[in-house]
């Protein structure tokens, strides 16, 4: 089973152009691609960095997404620790017998290897770890939220080891029956540190001033939490759940409704409006 994502390609015959769109990779503007010879040449140079002629072994992974690639292969998309978002095409790993067949599944622990200069690499070996309880029910919904949320905020090739283990330490408490929407915002506020664009929830981005608990305050995505005013259209929360949120203390009920409401703003604006098939799932079914 793997999350429905808008962009997906089935076709066999698919090009390498459409397998990078597939993937989420951003279009080279018009106005690079039309540059003069030396602008070329200087592009061609970098295709040939020795750099990206790699080979990586025994790397620790998770698979995200997969899709069919031609009559027998796959296009994987995968969360590494030291190397983050990989895409590898899994040669064969359709076939009946394949060894990759049984292997490759989201919320495994893996250790794969790959070589290849492009943006979509060859997988040469994967090996289940083992080591998590296996997601079901409830649990596994909000995994392929997280996978979801990892494949369309996180940029290929930028590692993020600390949020990797993260991502591993929130599988582990899913499949403990952890409280949800706790487990989950946790780890949207992690994603949003990572990738750069959550400062802190503590100060007033107005003032400069330390947050006041008993204070209504909306929080600017770009800037960070202000003052609340009658106009303001974004999600209200309380002072308090601000720093409940910058603690990581969401056993205050409020805390969790206003922050879930916030969270549901904040990733909106930096998905740029791209929906979240799971999240729409999640809030039809379990109103996580």
């Amino acid at each position: 089973m793997s999350f429905p994502l808008a962009n997906d390609d089935t076709q066999s015959d698919a090009d390498p152009a459409a397998l990078e769109r597939s993937l989420g990779q951003e279009n080279t503007p018009k106005s690079q691609a039309s540059g003069d010879g030396r602008r070329r040449g200087a592009t061609d140079r970098r295709a040939k960095s020795p750099e990206r002629e790699t080979r990586i072994s025994a790397q620790p992974a998770f698979v995200l997404h997969s899709y069919p690639y031609k009559e027998t292969s796959l296009i994987v998309d995968v969360f590494s620790r030291d190397y983050g978002r990989v895409a590898l095409v899994a040669k064969g790993a359709k076939r009946p017998h394949s060894k990759l067949r049984g292997v490759l599944q989201t919320f495994q622990p893996l250790s794969v290897g790959w070589t290849g200069k492009a943006e979509i690499r060859t997988l040469t070996d994967a090996e289940w770890i083992g080591g998590l309880l296996p997601l079901e029910k409830a649990a596994l919904l909000c995994g392929f939220y997280l996978n979801e949320l990892l494949v369309k905020l996180l940029a290929r090739d930028d590692p993020h080891p600390g949020l990797f283990d993260h991502y591993v330490a929130t599988l582990n408490q899913l499949a403990h029956d952890e409280p949800a929407p706790i487990v989950l915002r946790k780890f949207e506020r992690a994603l949003l540190k990572e990738t750069g664009v959550a400062g802190t929830l503590s100060m007033d981005s107005v003032s400069g001033q330390p947050v006041i608990s008993d204070e209504t305050y909306v929080v600017d995505p770009e800037r960070g939490p202000r003052p609340a005013h009658a106009s303001d259209n974004s999600p209200r929360v309380s002072g308090k759940t601000l720093l409940d949120m910058e603690r990581e203390d969401y056993t205050d009920a409020t805390t969790q409704l206003q922050s879930k409401f916030l969270m549901r703003f904040l990733l909106a604006h930096h998905l740029g409006g791209t929906p979240l098939n799971t999240r729409q799932i999640l809030i039809d079914l379990t109103q996580l």
